[in-house]
């Protein structure tokens, strides 16, 4: 039976949360023991299993800080979510090859995410407004 809009909610705002809290630990296991992410950041690269996602969440807590996402428009089908939010914190590290410089830093985000039957993310594609990021970040 697929999920309905608020457990297709839950589970992404769960994730969210992971983030917040810069856990790494939590940020995979609530997925497939195998899950498939697809992000479109420089270089666009695709990640599959527990090992490969925790090295990405490894760097992008180093680049990224004081996490807030704020949803604003998501669309639901049988078995998928698309969700573009806006994330707002600060860049300590190197975001997607930027020198972040501390910077605050506030951008948009479009994830796809699809769901197993047992309701558990199988797939997330992410998409991240670069241009915005570059505009913020970028060495005049």
């Amino acid at each position: 039976m697929p999920l309905t809009r608020e457990q297709m909610d839950r589970k992404l705002d769960e994730h969210f949360g992971f983030e917040a809290d810069d856990d790494v630990g939590a940020c995979s296991p609530h997925s497939r023991p195998t899950p498939s992410t697809t992000s479109s950041v420089t270089p666009p690269a695709r990640r599959a299993g527990a090992r490969a996602a925790r090295a990405f969440y490894v760097g992008m807590f180093a680049d990224l800080a004081e996490s807030r996402v704020t949803p604003l428009r998501r669309l639901y089908g049988d078995g998928f979510l698309v969700d573009e939010s806006m994330w707002e914190g600060r860049a300590p590290g190197r975001p997607f090859g930027f020198d972040g410089r501390d910077l605050p830093l506030k951008f948009r985000l479009l994830h796809v995410l699809e769901f197993a039957g047992d309701g558990k993310i199988a797939r997330e594609q992410v998409w991240v407004d670069l241009a915005a990021v570059a505009r913020q970040l970028a060495r005049e």
